[in-house]
């Protein structure tokens, strides 16, 4: 994890409009929750745009939450690993990430797992209904061990929990404003919620996040929210981010199709 120590005082970009190191493009999704669907459009909209929008260092962030829920998580993981060998691409874990990884090898996070969104994730390694609805914890945990490639837990272990651009900060969760910046912790960036969403202080950075559904994006002066509930909605969200401009693409299914919009975001 990068040293926070400048995340908390008060920053002079709350005088000026926030903006991203120059010659730098952002391109930051939010929880994809096994929406490959959705995710692959998205892909292809963002490298149509990037190759367009003229010359800058560009950089994909994947805010986290990659799995669970939607029915192809494993396609999801397999794709992100692959679009990082073809382009800059940084991971962010997210909470549901945690919750996979521990489930390897503790029975009651297997557990829990299972019951937000983990079923659909197990199922989309190969497990058949059938036969997921006739193991045990124990003998589901050693199905995972056979079924999960070493390479998808070996990419999620590799995963960061912060990244900082410019005037931004991107995160999964949000940031745990009532600590000090050592005691920031691991699962304050991934599973926070009201402490943080209630916070109206002043930060020095702009805090992106996923993790907290907002049917539209969730806009305030010191974070954006750009979790539009993929799974539920069919609605997956990219924030651009060029000097000190911001705009939208999303990915939107509507009756079984898929569109790519483009629009402004001040």
């Amino acid at each position: 994890m990068i040293k926070l120590a400048k995340l908390f005082k008060k920053g002079a970009w709350a005088t000026h409009r926030p903006r991203v190191p120059d010659g730098e493009r952002f391109y930051v999704i939010g929880d994809i929750h096994g929406r490959c669907d959705l995710f692959d459009e998205l892909i292809l909209a963002i490298e149509q745009d990037d190759a367009k929008s003229g010359d800058a260092q560009s950089t994909v962030v994947l805010l986290g939450d990659l799995v669970d829920r939607g029915p192809e998580s494993a396609r999801v993981i397999e794709t992100a690993r692959q679009w990082g060998k073809r382009r800059k691409v940084r991971y962010i874990a997210g909470n549901h990430e945690e919750m996979f990884l521990e489930s390897f090898e503790d029975k009651e996070m297997l557990r829990h797992f299972l019951k937000h969104g983990g079923k659909e994730t197990v199922l989309s390694y190969g497990i058949k209904k059938k036969r997921y609805n006739e193991l045990t914890m124990k003998e589901l945990q050693g199905e995972l061990h056979e079924l999960v490639p070493n390479k998808h837990r070996k990419f999620i272990e590799k995963m960061e929990d912060i990244i900082v651009a410019g005037d931004y900060v991107f995160v999964h969760a949000g940031i745990n404003p009532k600590r000090t910046l050592e005691e920031q912790k691991a699962s304050d960036l991934r599973w926070i919620r009201d402490r943080f969403l209630k916070h109206r202080e002043p930060t020095s950075h702009v805090v992106v996040h996923g993790h907290t559904i907002f049917e539209k994006i969730e806009h305030t002066p010191y974070r954006i929210g750009i979790d539009t509930g993929a799974f539920r909605t069919g609605n997956l969200t990219a924030l651009v981010l060029e000097s000190d401009q911001r705009r939208l693409i999303q990915a939107q299914e509507k009756d079984g199709t898929i569109s790519v919009a483009h629009t402004d975001f001040a």
